[in-house]
């Protein structure tokens, strides 16, 4: 099974298939892998003993970094993906990024982002659209009505512990460009950067 593959210079690490969400236009329900992986589909969860030997495979000074993202939601298992960024930070001064739903804390059924200092030098939240109404109907999290806001508190929180936070949303035809300038305000007001990721299908 894939546990680490190679997007463009990075190495993305795939922990768990485990979401809350069901997003409408999720590249897991098109496609078995992505960006010329094999099947990101994992027969079960690997330790972390396993993820790190997965790391290992990789000469990681020849990468721009490490990256929690695969077919699953990484904060699934954040106390081991902390410990495999943990193990990168002890062999490599490689950056660490994690893309998210930022729903980690509802996840975890406690306030998760203080965890992630000192280990994680980015985090990608997908904001998705510019309010809950749109947001529970595109991504469909198990969590209900509490899961918007619930999400940008973390993404807030993420602020005060890493250097670098960051909001996604999908480019049209999935966010239309005023819904874009509207979500470019929410980051605004959260003092996090904004970036608008290619649809893909």
């Amino acid at each position: 099974m894939t546990i680490t593959y190679k997007v463009k210079n990075g190495i993305y690490v795939n922990m768990t298939n485990r979401c809350p969400c069901r997003c409408t236009f999720c590249l897991r329900f098109n496609a078995p892998g992505v960006y010329g992986s094999d099947s990101l589909w994992l027969d079960r969860e690997p330790t972390v003993e396993e993820v790190c030997r997965s790391l290992d495979g990789w000469n990681l000074a020849e990468y721009d970094e490490v990256v929690f993202c695969g077919y699953g939601e990484p904060t699934e298992r954040l106390d081991d993906l902390l410990e495999v960024a943990k193990y990168v930070r002890s062999v490599s001064d490689i950056r660490i990024r994690i893309n998210t739903n930022g729903l980690s804390d509802l996840i975890a059924g406690e306030p998760t982002a203080h965890k992630l200092a000192g280990l994680i030098d980015t985090v990608s939240v997908s904001l998705n659209t510019p309010n809950a109404e749109e947001y529970h109907a595109i991504v469909r999290p198990k969590f209900g009505e509490q899961s918007y806001e619930a999400m940008l508190r973390f993404t807030q929180d993420c602020t005060k512990y890493v250097p670098n936070v960051v909001m996604t949303v999908v480019d049209e035809p999935v966010t239309s460009k005023e819904a874009q300038a509207q979500c470019q305000a929410i980051c605004d007001r959260l003092g996090v950067k904004l970036r608008v990721r290619p649809f893909e299908s």
